[in-house]
């Protein structure tokens, strides 16, 4: 009898379970307009949270331990009111100039989504599969965060030295001139880069690449830090950034894995290329510094795994499981050069690295993904037999140069013009004392 009454409740379980496909089943068969599935959306929530906890505190915990004790709230404060701003932008005109518009301008959206308008519980969104769809507020939101991260990434670059108003002012003008045209290049129907074929699963390139060029071009601008080659400028709390690099990793499972928009195979895959080329940077990283310098340090094992984390980002869908392991190896010691190496040498002040982890990452990511999408190694990139690994990397190096050149370029023009209206460096002895006190009346520890 007990056998019996499980055997027929597990019958009546699956026919339940059964009729939401039948329902889509159905309204297909008969031309009615595809519903969101419950588990995409769930997904795609989930994935939004994990790229929130990136930023706020992943992204704030791992900049706060690497910068001075005396810095560790203005960093904070930083990426915490920028997430703020960023957040409202993207609703106010964001995803409007981003993903609004018919699909005819090559590098922007338009004014029809204003504020949301038309956006509503009951529309939606395309994804990568035809005929499913996700709710187009999910897709808002999740856009959100991308939005409101890279900009957060570049006050690494510029830690320690530049006022609170002016970082704010910078990442407004620079979200709106640099961030948003670049992802509704790349990412947009219509956008040049997206028309011209350009891969960029995550955001290598819109993300890693724009950030960090920008970080590169700030730190020029604001020169070098007071004491900068001659002062002790270590990190103050290297728990914090380990703690940090650990909340930016479980975090951009939603990052990469989440960009496919759906629940999935392919989701699944980019998830375990998460995990597998994160952990060959990491890796990398720490034998070449063993080997060359004698010790494996946290930091490096931390920035390694940033770097592999970077270096994924734009082929996380593409990569078979091998490709993503041998790109997240070449990205770990790639960057490290660049940080150890590259850095010393033109004697540029990038606080915390930005320019070598994400900007440097960000490219060995976006040129890789032509190699490692390719069907012929086991990658997922269009076009299966007549994919051809050169002429999407040529396809790959142009997006590089023009993401590297739009973004140069809105860096400097913005910096340029907050110099017009307010001072951007903290003076000597603001600098000296520490921006928690001079920005913010209040000290990390008492």
């Amino acid at each position: 009898m007990r056998y019996q009454a499980l055997k027929t409740t597990a019958a009546a379980l699956v026919g339940t379970l059964a009729l939401p496909a039948l329902a889509l089943a159905q309204a297909a068969s008969e031309g009615a307009a595809p519903v969101p599935d419950k588990g995409d959306t769930t997904w795609m929530l989930v994935s939004t949270m994990l790229v929130i906890l990136m930023t706020i505190p992943g992204l704030a915990l791992f900049y706060g331990g690497l910068v001075r004790s005396k810095n560790m709230l203005s960093v904070l404060m930083q990426v915490f009111t920028g997430f703020c701003v960023i957040a409202l932008l993207w609703v106010a005109y964001g995803y409007s100039v981003a993903f609004g518009g018919d699909g005819t301008n090559a590098f922007f959206g338009g004014f029809d989504k204003l504020f949301l308008s038309g956006v509503t519980p009951d529309s939606t969104a395309a994804t990568f599969s035809e005929g499913v769809v996700i709710p187009e507020l999910v897709f808002v939101i999740f856009q959100l965060t991308f939005g409101a991260i890279t900009p957060a990434l570049i006050v690494g670059a510029i830690a320690e030295r530049m006022r609170f108003g002016a970082v704010i002012l910078f990442i407004i003008l620079w979200f709106t001139f640099a961030y948003l045209p670049i992802a509704h290049m790349v990412w947009a129907g219509g956008g040049y880069l997206f028309e011209m074929g350009a891969l960029d699963f995550a955001g290598g390139t819109v993300v890693h690449i724009n950030a960090g060029i920008a970080g590169l071009v700030a730190a020029l601008i604001l020169g070098p830090r007071v004491g900068f080659m001659k002062e002790n400028m270590a990190p103050h709390n290297l728990p914090f950034t380990m703690i940090g690099a650990c909340l930016l990793w479980v975090g951009w499972f939603g990052f990469n894995a989440g960009s496919n928009l759906e629940a999935n195979g392919l989701t699944v895959q980019a998830f375990l290329n998460t995990i597998t080329a994160t952990a060959a940077a990491a890796l990398a990283w720490s034998l070449v510094e063993r080997i060359t310098r004698g010790h494996a340090s946290a930091l490096g094992a931390a920035s390694g795994a940033v770097a592999g984390l970077v270096a994924i980002t734009p082929a996380a869908g593409l990569a078979g499981t091998v490709g993503a392991i041998a790109l997240g190896a070449v990205a770990g010691v790639v960057c490290l050069w660049a940080v150890v190496t590259l850095k010393p040498m033109l004697k540029y002040d990038d606080s915390l690295d930005v320019f070598g982890v994400h900007g440097i990452g960000g490219i060995v990511g976006a040129l890789g993904t032509a190699i490692v999408a390719a069907p012929s190694l086991n990658g997922f990139g269009p076009g299966g037999e007549e994919y051809s690994i050169g002429g999407q990397l040529a396809t790959q190096a142009t997006a590089v140069a023009i993401a590297i050149v739009w973004s140069a370029v809105v860096t400097v023009v913005a910096l340029l013009l907050i110099k017009l209206v307010m001072n951007i460096r903290a003076t000597q002895q603001e600098e000296i004392e520490g921006l928690d006190i001079s920005s913010h009346g209040e000290k990390a520890y008492n």
